[in-house]
This record gives structure tokens, C-alpha cells and sequence, in this order.
């Protein structure tokens, strides 16, 4: 029998974490499903006070963490995985009900999200510096040198709604691992399920300001430039990851950005029906709604009108509906300005001549998979992020050439590139100017160990426990005369 949920339960209220303590406020906003339309909770609108106090909490609490002792940072982050594991039902049930995220995506997210936990656990007591030889010149010789690592202080951290379990694992993370203190902001149209995961990373014994929360997007920009904080990551689009680039000076910072998903399929392809099914799959997964889902998929010519066939077989397979209903593939986009933006962009395809061969009726918030073929690169369904559960498929002769065009374009995140040619696979590494390229996979494919993250317009930094343990601490070097 299919699980569906009839009755959503009673709105939840949010509140503010701040210095150890919940935090009430005066104005609060709506949560809403996108498939059902329901409030499904009251988010805080926090105030520049709450926001100050915040930082004043992180600010103070930050020489605390520094001095905690790995192993004991190690040991919070385990019991913070634990109690994420056990509550792992609860968190994705909110996030399914807030977000339209297929409830089945939403549980191997948060489950996915201890797991990080986990590996920044590992990497707690794994910071390390380096000896530098110092004989290799007169004025050197006799002395040790020695490069150090020591945490940055306090971290601003704002995450988005498509992923907000599991990118707030990936800045709380490896904040704690490096003991640092942070001032977490989840975005206001996913709030709940990261309320739900922090009130984890509490219970599980974060000292009092190691970890605040505040909500509203109006106090972000005061968050990114208060002089009390010493490294920005964000998570989210080019156009806001500019504006904090270019106000926050000399801070340090870590952007991951947007893509525009390029992934190809050659001729000597190993398995065809493997590279259509992947690539159908993760154009649509979560709606479409990753900075590396497939979007714009390049076929050599010869394999081309099979991968045609295959691909719409795949996507005639997948099941969109309830995201609540555990039959359920893909549920619903953000809201129903997310779908009606998708929907727009492949009217214009199709009015410029494109073909449609699946999609898009639109229900609301759900919008039906989309496949284009016959586009043209002008068309902002293959310049821009698209963002939704759409793809172009494009036909090609040579691939060196596509190779230089991603390589030029303003986005470099991930490339996905499926081919038996060990040649190939090398000349994709070398020449396509991107973030990971992916062999074999999409370029949706990641895993949370690894240094993941973009060049260009697709970002700065590297996301990853131990890559961004590297970014959150900063090295002092040490010469002993």
C-alpha cells in the first residue's frame, strides 16, 4: 500500500538559537507546502538586536572552542550524528513537507547528513601543518620552521533550501571540527528540517555560542560584513554570491554557486542504456533543483537518436506526484514562481524553434520532466541555470570544441563525461575548465568526502569535511632560532 499523508500535522514554531539560549521574536512568517499549500510552520523574522547578540555569542565563545581538544570535538560531532540518525524520520518528513522534496530523497539526505557529521568527526583530529625544512639556505640553516593551523574564529554561514540538511551538515560540520564558532542562517523558504537538525547538534552538547541560528533574509547582508566575523560560506546563486564577494573585503570566504550541468555521452560509450538512465535520472531528481543537475547533455552523433530512446523510456518511468507518497521519484519545486520560472524558460525555447519531447505541464509547484532537443546555444535553457526538472540534449561531431566553449563560458562547477577512451577521459581532466570532472558519471554525481565545489561564476572554495577544515583555519608559521 502506498504512504500518503491525509492530514499534515499542526503548524510548528521556529525559534532562534542564540548564545545557548531559544530565542522568541516578534515577527514571524509563513512556511507553506508547495504541494498541498497548507502552513506547515511559523519561521522567526529576526531583528538586528537578535542578530548582534548572535554574533556577540559567536564572538565570545569562539577562544572556548579553540581551546577544546580535538578528540572532544570528534566526540560532539558523534553524538550530533547519532541523534540525527534517530531522529532521521522526523527531520525529512519536515523537509519533504516544506520543500515539495520526495520524501525518499529527503530521508537519504538527512541520513547522508550524520554521515558527514561522521566524517568531520575523523578529520577533528586530523589537522595538521607541516615541518619546512629550513637548511636549504645560509640565513635558514640551524632553525626549524614549522606551519601551523588555528581556527579562523567565527563563521557566518548561510544556507539554501534545496539541500538544507545536508549543507548545513557541511558547514556546522567542519565549523566544530575545526573549532571555530558559527552564526548559521537557513534559508526562509526551508527552515524547519534545519531547526530540527540543530536542535541535534545542541542536544548533542555544543557549547553555549558555538552554534547560533538566526532566520530572515534581511539580516544577511549585516551578517556578512560585521567586522566579528572572520570567514563567509555560502551556499546559493551567482548573483547574491557576488554581492557578498564584492561587500565583505578582506574576509575570507567560501562560495558554491550555480552550473549549468554539462554532461556528454561519446560514441564509445560502454554502456549507452547506463549513461540515459543516469543522465534522465539526475536531470530531474530532487526537481531539478541542484547547482549540478544535467541540464544540458551532448551526444556524439552516432549514438545519438538511441540515447534519444533511451532517455525518454527513463523519464517516462519516473513518478512525479505527493512528495509525502514513498512511490514517489520527484515531487515539487520550491514554489509555484520556481515552476512558472521553469516554465517560462522552455516557452522561450520552444517559441525559438526548440522541439519539446517531454513536458511540461505545469501543476502548481510541479512541473512534469522536460526534454529539448534542437536548441540553440543563444537559448537561455542552455546558457542559464535552468533550476527545474529540464534538459537539452545536443548533438555533436566533435567534442574538443564543446570542451573549449565550457571552458570559456562563466560557469565552471561540474562536467559529466561518459566514454571507454582513457584518452578522452584524460583530455576532459585537462581541458574542461571546471570545479570536478565527473568519468563515467554525471555531473551530478558527488560524494560528501570530496573536494567539491566550482571555478568562475560557479564559486571559490572547496566544500568536503577536510577541504573545508583547510578553509576554515588559517595558517601561522612557527621558527624556532
Amino acid at each position: 500500500m502506498q504512504e500518503t499523508l491525509k492530514d499534515q500535522t499542526e503548524a510548528e514554531t521556529i525559534r532562534a538559537y542564540i548564545g545557548g539560549r531559544w530565542r522568541d521574536a516578534e515577527k514571524m512568517q509563513e512556511v507553506r507546502d508547495p504541494y498541498r499549500g497548507n502552513v506547515v510552520a511559523y519561521a522567526p523574522i529576526c531583528s538586528s538586536e537578535d542578530l548582534n547578540d548572535a554574533l556577540a555569542a559567536a564572538h565570545k565563545a569562539r577562544k572556548v572552542m579553540a581551546a577544546m581538544p580535538g578528540y572532544e570535538r570528534a566526540a560532539l560531532l558523534r553524538r550530533a550524528a547519532d541523534l540525527v540518525t534517530a531522529r532521521s524520520d522526523e527531520i525529512a518528513r519536515a523537509m519533504t513537507r516544506e520543500s515539495g522534496k520526495a520524501l525518499s530523497d529527503s530521508v537519504i539526505e538527512v541520513l547522508r547528513s550524520a554521515d558527514t557529521l561522521r566524517l568531520c568527526a575523523e578529520e577533528a583530529i586530523r589537522i595538521q601543518g607541516e615541518h619546512v625544512p629550513m637548511d636549504g639556505s645560509p640565513l635558514g640553516a640551524g632553525k626549524i620552521g614549522m606551519l601551523m593551523r588555528f581556527p579562523v574564529g567565527v563563521v557566518a554561514a548561510i544556507t539554501p533550501f534545496n539541500g538544507p540538511v545536508s549543507l548545513a551538515a557541511h558547514k556546522v560540520g567542519p565549523s566544530i571540527a575545526a573549532g571555530n564558532t558559527m552564526v548559521l542562517k537557513p534559508s526562509p523558504k526551508a527552515p524547519l528540517c534545519v531547526h530540527k537538525f540543530i536542535e541535534a547538534i545542541i542536544e548533542a552538547g555544543a557549547p553555549p555560542g558555538s552554534v547560533n541560528t538566526i532566520y530572515g533574509d534581511a539580516v544577511s547582508p549585516k551578517l556578512v560584513t560585521d567586522p566579528r566575523v572572520d570567514f563567509v560560506s555560502f551556499t546559493g546563486s551567482i548573483a547574491v554570491g557576488k554581492i557578498i564577494r564584492s561587500s565583505i573585503g578582506m574576509k575570507r570566504v567560501a562560495l558554491e554557486l550555480g552550473g549549468i550541468g554539462p554532461t556528454f555521452v561519446h560514441g564509445d560509450a560502454a554502456d549507452l542504456a547506463a549513461a540515459a538512465k543516469a543522465c534522465a535520472r539526475n536531470a530531474v531528481s530532487l526537481a531539478g533543483q541542484s547547482c549540478i543537475s544535467v541540464q544540458n547533455v551532448f551526444v556524439q552523433k552516432p549514438v545519438y537518436e538511441k540515447f534519444l530512446e533511451a532517455v525518454c523510456r527513463e523519464m517516462d518511468a519516473i513518478c512525479f506526484g505527493d512528495p509525502m507518497d514513498r512511490a514517489t521519484d520527484v515531487g515539487t519545486l520550491i514554489d509555484e514562481q520556481a515552476a512558472i520560472r521553469v516554465e517560462g524558460m522552455v516557452s522561450r525555447a520552444v517559441d525559438a524553434g526548440a522541439t519539446l519531447l517531454r513536458g511540461s505541464r505545469r501543476r502548481g509547484a510541479q512541473l512534469d520532466a522536460t526534454i529539448l532537443t534542437n536548441v540553440k546555444p543563444d537559448m537561455d535553457v542552455v546558457c542559464d541555470e535552468i533550476f527545474g526538472p529540464a534538459m537539452t540534449i545536443q548533438p555533436y561531431e566533435q567534442i574538443e570544441p564543446i570542451f573549449e566553449a565550457i571552458s570559456d563560458s562563466a560557469y565552471g562547477l561540474q562536467c559529466g563525461i561518459f566514454t571507454n577512451s582513457l584518452d578522452l577521459a584524460l583530455s576532459a581532466i585537462k581541458n574542461v575548465r571546471t570545479g570536478g570532472v565527473i568519468v563515467n558519471g554525471t555531473s551530478r554525481w558527488r560524494n560528501d568526502q570530496l573536494p567539491y565545489g566550482g571555478v568562475k561564476d560557479s564559486g571559490m572554495g572547496r566544500e568536503g569535511p577536510k577541504y573545508a577544515i583547510r578553509d576554515m583555519t588559517e595558517e601561522r608559521f612557527f621558527v624556532l632560532n
